[in-house]
């Protein structure tokens, strides 16, 4: 069966990413040709989520018992699809990693953003595809996000195209991040439903 391939990045993957990962495999379950995995740009190889994180993906319906953190590597980027990085330093170092990927990797939230406002009328490349080919209008997303970036204007600050980091910070810094991240996940999803049902306009 073919894949669409996304990937989260954060630093030491054990809070940020590994949450956006298993809030996304929730939200997308219905699609089982969407694979989800993440990494760490400094990886903590082989670390668990700390408590905070995994009480927080258990809250929101995730499963954090599985995860194992990784460092991110050239190979996770090529392998991907698209690339959620959780803040703006992420996604630079993705694209020192891999300059090519800076075609399908965006900020969480920026994707969020730059999506919000889309139309039937702008799925019309997913619309055009037959309604069971689930990877093919995925993957139109990736370029329609894309396109955004000329149209959309940028945040209201710069940093709200970031995912706070929580790591050994207060259960406070917890929720705060929690609150930046599910909802672009939200988002995400919606716009990943659409794309599937989305029908040409007659």
């Amino acid at each position: 069966m073919a894949e669409f391939k996304i990937l989260t990045v954060c630093s030491g993957n054990i809070c940020r990413s590994p949450l956006a990962e298993q809030l996304l495999r929730v939200g997308l379950t219905a699609y089982p040709e969407v694979t989800l995995g993440s990494a760490g740009t400094i990886g903590l190889t082989g670390h668990a989520m700390p408590s905070e994180a995994a009480d927080l993906s258990r809250h929101f319906g995730g499963d954090p018992s599985g995860h194992v953190a990784r460092l991110l590597t050239a190979d996770h980027l090529r392998d991907a699809d698209l690339v959620f990085a959780m803040s703006r330093e992420h996604r630079r170092a993705i694209v020192e990693l891999l300059p090519k990927a800076i075609r399908y990797t965006f900020t969480i939230r920026e994707f969020a953003r730059l999506v919000r406002g889309a139309t039937d009328e702008d799925l019309e490349d997913a619309a055009a595809l037959p309604i069971n080919d689930n990877v093919g209008r995925f993957s139109t997303l990736v370029g329609f996000a894309a396109s955004q970036r000329g149209s959309v204007g940028p945040p209201e600050a710069s940093e709200d195209d970031d995912v706070v980091d929580p790591y050994r910070r207060s259960d406070e810094v917890y929720a705060q991040s929690a609150r930046q991240l599910v909802p672009a996940v939200n988002d995400v999803v919606s716009l990943f439903q659409r794309s599937a049902r989305v029908l040409l306009q007659p």
